[in-house]
């Protein structure tokens, strides 16, 4: 599934006034355009990433999830068909807060077999619509700013979560594009920014990039099921056999934003350290001039039309 754009956001660089220490400069506009991912280190201070902290600690206190929606998350392919692709709790989670866990958490009858704050792998997908907290950080002055100087236009929130990386066995996350999950006609209009609420080091997984591999279309698209054929998705295309060597580390100390080119290949490792590594995401798509896919898992309702960024 080749998409026929060259992948690189191909927005203006605008200059706001305010918020200077915010926006891109040319230089580090030149290399997310070359390479599909940019560091900025220190973005957010250690206090808002602690105000993250607690309130996702009071999120979880609070959790309570049925029997039957305790959703095992994968990115393995056939995992993904077999559990979240098949599982209504997930496909209607893009306008809630919703929580999904690492495998092997759960007996048979799905009970808890480790305390349930240690067995989420995600929260998702709406943190930033219906959480004060992930609202005012992912509608703040400062990242406005910054996608302001990225040329974005009508940017929209898609989508948000909070991922725990639980220290022992916090999954791994296999090399994927995000356009596989978020596709747009064209492409290219696909942001995300992954904010480390803790330290992201090479010992407790953090995120590994191939550098320049943005620019190629996209080779696999999650697919939604029609509607009148019940919940289900299935993969059209193939993820190619990605050369590990390829791939760089990007170690991000808390505080650290990383902007994520919907179409740059990207993975992370395993966490068998003795420390997680949590981290706020949310996907942002340029609205102007741009189709959301209809065969998107993740789609726009009623209750939750995607919101501005900019207010």
């Amino acid at each position: 599934v080749k998409g026929n754009s060259p992948g690189a956001i191909e927005l203006r660089q605008q200059s706001p006034a305010a918020l200077p220490m915010a926006c891109l400069s040319p230089s580090q506009l030149k290399k997310f355009q070359e390479d599909g991912f940019l560091l900025l280190e220190g973005f957010f201070t250690a206090d808002e990433c602690v105000v993250m902290q607690q309130r996702i600690g009071e999120i979880v206190a609070e959790m309570d999830v049925p029997l039957h929606c305790r959703t095992e998350f994968s990115t393995q392919e056939d995992e993904q068909l077999q559990t979240q692709g098949n599982t209504d709790y997930f496909l209607s989670s893009g306008d809630k807060i919703r929580f999904f866990f690492e495998k092997g958490v759960f007996d048979e009858k799905g009970n808890f077999l480790v305390p349930p704050e240690k067995s989420i792998n995600k929260i998702g997908h709406a943190l930033h619509a219906h959480d004060p907290v992930f609202r005012s950080i992912t509608h703040s002055p400062k990242v406005q700013a910054l996608v302001r100087s990225l040329g974005l236009q009508i940017p929209v929130v898609v989508q948000s979560m909070y991922i725990f990386k639980q220290p022992h066995f916090g999954g791994e996350v296999s090399p994927h594009q995000d356009a596989t999950f978020l596709y747009t006609e064209p492409l290219g209009r696909v942001l995300g920014l992954w904010i480390a609420t803790e330290d992201a080091m090479l010992e407790n997984g953090c995120l590994w990039f191939i550098p320049g591999s943005h620019t190629s279309g996209v080779s696999r698209r999650m697919i939604r099921a029609p509607s009148d054929s019940g919940p289900g998705t299935s993969f059209l295309g193939s993820e190619p056999a990605w050369d590990n060597n390829l791939f760089v580390p990007l170690p991000v100390r808390r505080g650290g934003l990383v902007l994520i080119h919907g179409e740059v290949v990207h993975k992370s490792e395993q966490n068998l350290s003795d420390h997680s590594r949590q981290a706020y995401t949310f996907h942002l798509m340029e609205a102007a001039g741009t189709v959301w896919s209809p065969g998107n898992w993740l789609q726009p309702t009623t209750e939750l039309p995607f919101p501005p960024l900019y207010i």
